[in-house]
């Protein structure tokens, strides 16, 4: 928003890069959702039109806007059935890791090419903007996975609980889903994320650095 109102052009050239990469993250992210759900039983994500690299389907309005007004925003879920899987609780564990999963391989392999084209490319007319966009599908990717890694529902990590934690407490559980959205958006608005986020980041990040810094 700052860029937005202080330099509309460097905002228009920003998001212009940020756009494309933000397409990636969140449509591997939802695909990889319905390919192991569709693997373990449940074809609810095929027959919705889900599993497709086509971003349009996975795309949410509200979301949509929100990542262009204040930086950050979300996609459609991928509808899983869990009356489908053959073991439901294990089985919706390996759906909601399949997103981060797909994010974080998503993300070396967006490294990999951003420092193989500062090194191979001269800095031109699509060189650049190419760049640009590689270091953002990183950035994104990586951002993505370790949020959604957060143990609080909706998130992917909300779904690990059911299978990390005793039967005994899956009342509490359910009733975490219910006020999930809110202690999100209460973590989110008030930027408490950034502490849980930021240090993972820069952990993950440092070690893809300095693997891609010995096979590069």
């Amino acid at each position: 928003m700052t860029d937005l109102f202080g330099d509309p052009a460097v905002f228009v050239q920003t998001l212009v890069l940020k756009v494309p990469a933000l397409l990636v993250a969140v449509t591997v992210h939802e695909v990889a959702h319905g390919l192991v759900a569709e693997r373990l039983g449940d074809p609810t994500a095929r027959l919705q039109g889900r599993i497709t690299l086509n971003p349009l389907p996975h795309i949410d309005p509200i979301g949509a806007l929100a990542f262009v007004l204040a930086g950050f925003g979300w996609a459609k879920p991928v509808p899983v059935n869990g009356a489908n899987l053959r073991r439901p609780v294990r089985d919706m564990a390996c759906v909601a890791a399949a997103g981060p999963a797909s994010n974080l391989i998503v993300a070396f392999l967006g490294l990999v090419l951003f420092v193989l084209l500062r090194r191979t490319a001269s800095a031109s007319f699509i060189a650049v903007p190419l760049a640009g966009v590689l270091f953002y599908v990183y950035q994104f990717n990586l951002v993505l996975a370790i949020f959604n890694l957060i143990p609080v529902p909706p998130l992917d990590g909300g779904h690990f609980l059911p299978y990390l934690l005793p039967r005994g407490s899956w009342s509490l559980i359910s009733q975490l889903e219910q006020y999930g959205p809110f202690i999100l958006l209460l973590l989110v608005l008030t930027d408490a994320t950034r502490f849980v986020i930021g240090p993972a980041v820069q952990f993950v990040s440092g070690i893809y650095i300095a693997i891609v810094g010995l096979i590069l």
